[in-house]
């Protein structure tokens, strides 16, 4: 009989274990579902609010791909995110406890933005990178660090709500 792969032997095989699992990746999706409609979405309103962008917050138009309103889309995709964060967030190390909220932040600013600027704008028809402008460059990398650091909170408050430790001082890990 074959090995296993490293990969697929750190999969949970106790259905106790998957069970958890399950629920901490649900935790990660809420938080950043969430996340979006608090956080991403609140700093793109104060941003209109203080004249630097244009960009209308809280979308209820149908999305062009899914038909759905634009927040409730990006709403989504946070959640999907956050899963990808939490997973990320599980391993990182425990000490310093900083680096939980800096992994949050850049990780936040930086992969979601990217996967933005040069999978997602030109399969719309969009420029890459938002056709180089600083402005939006920038909103992009604030607003989606700030989803992550909020993404982050959310998730850990989630966790200890369900009776979980925290993950971030070490405590608390998914069983697997």
């Amino acid at each position: 009989m074959r090995e296993p792969t490293p990969a697929a032997s750190s999969l949970p095989t106790d259905p106790k274990h998957a069970t958890a699992l399950a629920i901490h990746l649900l935790l990660a999706f809420m938080a950043g579902f969430v996340a979006v409609l608090v956080f991403h979405q609140g700093v793109r309103a104060a941003l209109v609010a203080a004249g630097v962008v244009e960009a209308t917050p809280y979308a209820l138009g149908p999305s062009a791909v899914t038909g759905v309103p634009r927040v409730l889309e990006r709403a989504f995709w946070g959640g999907v995110w956050g899963i990808v964060l939490a997973l990320i967030l599980f391993r990182v190390p425990r000490r310093p406890p900083s680096a939980y909220w800096v992994v949050a932040l850049v990780f936040g600013a930086l992969l979601p933005s990217l996967f933005a600027w040069f999978i997602v704008a030109p399969f719309k028809g969009g420029p890459i990178a938002a056709g180089g402008d600083p402005v939006r460059l920038a909103v992009g990398l604030l607003t989606n660090g700030v989803w992550g650091v909020g993404t982050a909170a959310l998730y850990r408050l989630l966790l200890r709500v369900r009776g979980h430790r925290d993950s971030a001082t070490g405590a608390g890990e998914v069983p697997v």
